[in-house]
């Protein structure tokens, strides 16, 4: 999933002109810590550079520590969950502006898997900003 949403985000800064800088946060969800790792040199590897202001809603809400999710929970789950709860409420109180929020996903297969193909992966991206009004 992490080249499915380094793809997306590449594609949506070449596509806007826009840059890491522009948002207060680019959120990714679920990635974990491996996958997180691997999404920021997969858009380093493109010039641009989201170590300073990305967040995974995994991170966010998994203790990798004490809970060994590693490499993540439940995209759907867990952008829902987190955006929702947490992300949301930063936006209401003024602490996040703009946001680009990238929910992640696998296109489960059992077909597939028994037959040893691999699991495609999915990234969209929303702009969300707070205009204040």
């Amino acid at each position: 999933m992490a080249g499915a949403a380094g793809d997306t985000i590449v594609a949506h800064f070449k596509d806007t002109g826009r840059n890491p800088n522009y948002y207060d946060a680019i959120i990714t969800g679920d990635l974990g810590y491996v996958g997180s790792e691997l999404l920021i040199q997969i858009v380093s590897k493109s010039g641009y550079e989201i170590a300073h202001n990305h967040k995974d809603c995994g991170i966010e809400i998994f203790d990798k520590d004490t809970q060994n999710t590693l490499a993540g929970g439940s995209g759907c789950a867990c952008s829902a969950v987190t955006f929702a709860a947490h992300f949301y409420e930063e936006m209401k109180a003024g602490k996040l502006n703009k946001i680009l929020f990238i929910p992640t996903g696998a296109l489960m297969s059992p077909i597939s898997v028994q037959q040893g193909e691999t699991i495609p992966a999915i990234a969209h991206a929303v702009i969300i900003e707070n205009t204040g009004g």
